[in-house]
């Protein structure tokens, strides 16, 4: 059977105002990294310490993005991409952190955002993805109150020399990743092991939010402006009470300490009185800066997180749960689509929220080039089924307006090195050559037909 009439049943189930299109961010896929005046990140710090990373892999040159843009935005337009969600390197803009801006690397992104116009294309700005300039972590990074300031300072900067040429911004990528990869697990930069660490984190990384969003709606007020989080699916491993008792938990711990803050202004209770340290960061006022108002929020899913009670276990007291779905993507990832309509459900359920978008969504399949051809199959599987969920979730009347593919191509996927492919083109890292895969292809015909479907060329 032909999948064209099913690309087109799927594209009919989505409003023409619909956004399709793909993301990354800086330290994934530029390289570059000492190139026109960039400094180090704490990425470029802890992927070079032995043991970090898979493979000893680094984003030194990554998919040399930077010195092949123009190609790569030919590849965007050859895709049919509407929009582009990218991330701006705040250690190319400002390479310490704070003081003067660089020239070259503003001129870049000026270059990167005038291709994006002449293709038509759409410009979706991230202003943090993970790449903290390597001198304010020598200041204690997002355990210091003084970087949100900075980040503030950077977000103005940005806006008032490239803003006139966005679509939409968001002020950070991932606040979780961020804080509990980085300060609690250890497997992301700056690699802490602490608690205390990370309770400073999730309130400086909320109040570098707020204050990042005044500085915006300084620069343009009419820029419509946001956050992506990366909110846990929390389900339950069992029908139990303590079991339920125990997603609470976790849901006030993984997801409340972000959206708490930014949609309510406040902190859960239980986070409160368990996290001291949470507590004694808080200062007259933060709460009202954190929660500006946003125009839209992202949403990065990719699997559920199940969990179990387990009282012996620190705050939130839950262990993991198994996976219920045999099916897993190549880097181990449950593959559960009913999970994205669970976590929307929850938070609309929970919170007063603006409309979304998916900012990212996508799996790691790993076929590789055969024959001049990548046949990801489970790729193309996974995204048409996520896409389906996401038509059922507009159905239900909760305001998507756009998805994203998560990625435009294969690139540095952060402490697995090069191991895991999430891209719809391939990146041979040897050549640089862009190949695309099934699963592009695929894309390219759904986002066509719902363009066919805009202009009433449609069937």
């Amino acid at each position: 059977m032909s999948i064209e009439p099913l690309i087109q049943s799927l594209a009919r189930r989505f409003p023409k105002s619909f956004v399709f299109g793909t993301a990354t961010a800086s330290y994934q896929i530029e390289g570059a990294a000492m190139e026109d005046g960039r400094k180090p990140s704490i990425w470029d710090a802890f992927s070079h310490m032995p043991g970090r990373v898979k493979g000893g892999d680094t984003g030194d040159v990554a998919c040399d993005h930077f010195n092949r843009l123009d190609a790569d935005l030919d590849l965007m337009a050859e895709l049919g991409i509407e929009a582009y969600r990218f991330s701006i390197a705040w250690p190319r803009i400002l390479p310490d952190g704070r003081g003067s801006a660089n020239e070259r690397g503003f001129d870049f992104y000026s270059r990167l955002l005038d291709g994006l116009n002449k293709r038509g294309i759409k410009a979706f700005a991230t202003l943090y993805h993970w790449d903290l300039p390597i001198a304010l972590a020598g200041r204690g990074g997002w355990t210091d109150r003084d970087t949100a300031s900075a980040f503030a300072d950077y977000a103005g900067l940005v806006m008032a020399r490239l803003g006139d040429r966005l679509d939409t911004v968001v002020t950070l990528n991932e606040p979780w990743c961020m804080v509990y990869m980085g300060h609690l697990m250890g497997v992301h930069a700056p690699g802490e092991r602490s608690m205390a660490a990370a309770m400073a984190a999730v309130h400086t990384t909320n109040l570098a939010h707020g204050k990042a969003m005044q500085a915006i709606r300084a620069e343009r007020p009419n820029l419509p402006a946001g956050i992506v989080f990366n909110p846990m699916s929390v389900m339950p491993a069992s029908d139990s009470d303590a079991d339920a008792r125990a997603v609470e938990r976790a849901n006030d711990f993984h997801n409340g300490v972000f959206f708490g803050p930014v949609f309510e202004g406040a902190y859960p209770a239980s986070v409160l009185e368990n996290c001291p340290d949470l507590a004694h960061r808080i200062e007259p006022g933060d709460l009202e800066t954190v929660h500006q108002p946003i125009d839209f929020w992202g949403l990065n899913y990719y699997t559920p997180m199940r969990v179990a009670d387990a009282p012996d276990e620190a705050f939130p007291g839950v262990a993991p749960a198994p996976a219920v779905k045999p099916e897993k993507t190549d880097i181990g990832w449950e593959i559960e689509p009913a999970g994205l309509s669970h976590v929307v459900r929850h938070l609309y359920g929970r919170y007063q929220m603006p409309e979304f978008y998916i900012t990212e969504n996508g799996a790691a399949d790993n076929t590789g080039v055969e024959n001049g051809a990548v046949s990801d199959t489970m790729r193309l599987t996974y995204l048409s089924d996520h896409l389906k969920v996401a038509a059922d979730l507009i159905d239900e009347g909760y305001p998507l307006k756009g998805y994203f593919a998560w990625s435009l191509m294969d690139n540095y996927e952060w402490a697995e090195g090069y191991s895991q492919r999430f891209g719809i083109v391939h990146v041979d890292y040897e050549t640089q050559k862009r190949t695309i895969k099934q699963s592009g292809h695929w894309f390219k015909s759904l986002m066509s037909a719902h363009r066919g479907l805009q202009t009433g060329q449609g069937h």
